[in-house]
């Protein structure tokens, strides 16, 4: 594939479907690339963003600046908006022995909180 493997692209298993998609990496942060036949660029989208955020480039050089900059805009408007850039975790249940969740209660009334608050 030419200039499209690392180091500039992680190519990672993501979907469940068994294709491979190329991920890219900037501070943190995981974009996935694709190319787009219609435009004759590639494409990357900013992952796990609380909002979309996404940039086109010809050369990985190019698609990298334009990554930077594209996260750099969003991370600045989310700052002025007092949001966070990310999204949230979510919630899921986990059953565990009754004895576990009885010292976990009783160490969040010893630390003045809730079980359902504790950390």
């Amino acid at each position: 594939m030419g200039w499209f493997n690392p180091p500039l692209f992680n190519r990672s298993l993501i979907n469940l479907m068994g294709n491979t998609m190329n991920i890219m990496t900037l501070n943190g942060y995981k974009a996935k690339i694709e190319y787009d036949p219609e435009i004759e660029l590639f494409r990357g989208e900013i992952l796990n963003l609380n909002g979309g955020a996404d940039f086109y480039g010809k050369k990985p050089d190019e698609l990298r600046e334009e990554f930077k900059n594209s996260l750099e805009v969003f991370l600045e408007v989310c700052k002025e908006k007092g949001i966070s850039p990310t999204k949230n975790a979510g919630n899921f249940n986990l059953k565990i022995p009754l004895d576990l969740q009885s010292k976990i209660a009783k160490q969040a009334r010893i630390e003045g909180t809730q079980l359902v608050d504790y950390r």
